[in-house]
């Protein structure tokens, strides 16, 4: 007599989607910090990114006033 072969999965086992390292970090995240904690995360990142595009926008001024100031009208 002779054993039936084994399978690693059931043939009637659905697909499941195989997760995502960014979906396992947020889930981790949900379960370590609750929502206060989460929302000050939440805030100070929006802070950086606001921080950064001040920065930015503060640069490209910069950039326009010394090109007036180095822009001299000719003289006739």
């Amino acid at each position: 007599m002779q054993a039936a072969p084994l399978r690693a999965t059931p043939a009637t086992a659905p697909a499941l989607p195989r997760p995502s390292v960014t979906g396992a970090l947020r889930a981790v995240e949900a379960v370590l910090m609750r929502g206060g904690q989460r929302t000050a995360r939440r805030n100070a990142w929006t802070s950086v990114l606001e921080d950064r595009r001040r920065a930015k926008d503060r640069h490209e001024a910069e950039d326009v006033l010394e090109a007036a100031a180095t822009h001299r009208p000719q003289a006739t």
